[in-house]
């Protein structure tokens, strides 16, 4: 029996569940097909924090219109100061994912 590997809808379930746990208010776009390129996968939304992600696992990369939106989201994230956050995490981000949703400095 091999080893499984995680698929990026799996990733994705599991840190809606550890966002939700958490009491984030999330938002996931189910068919992109007709929305804006690049857009990244996840909004999430508590205490007057707002953070992008997009979800990548194996040897996925980011297109360049996801690109384009993690740098324009990552220039208004510098701005504000930690009020809004914009990430590219991978299921070896489970650390940062943590800090981040789970509120932990």
């Amino acid at each position: 029996m091999g080893i499984r590997r995680e698929t990026e809808a799996s990733f994705q379930s599991a840190v809606l569940q550890f966002a939700r746990l958490n009491r984030w208010r999330v938002y996931h776009t189910a068919d992109s097909r007709r929305s804006e390129e690049g857009f990244p996968d996840l909004v999430l939304v508590r205490n007057g924090r707002l953070v992008f992600a997009e979800l990548k696992v194996g040897s996925n990369t980011t297109s360049t219109a996801q690109r384009e939106w993690l740098e324009a989201l990552s220039a208004v994230a510098e701005a504000t100061g930690g009020t809004v956050g914009c990430y590219l995490w991978r299921p070896d981000s489970w650390d940062e994912i943590q800090t981040v949703l789970g509120g932990r400095s």
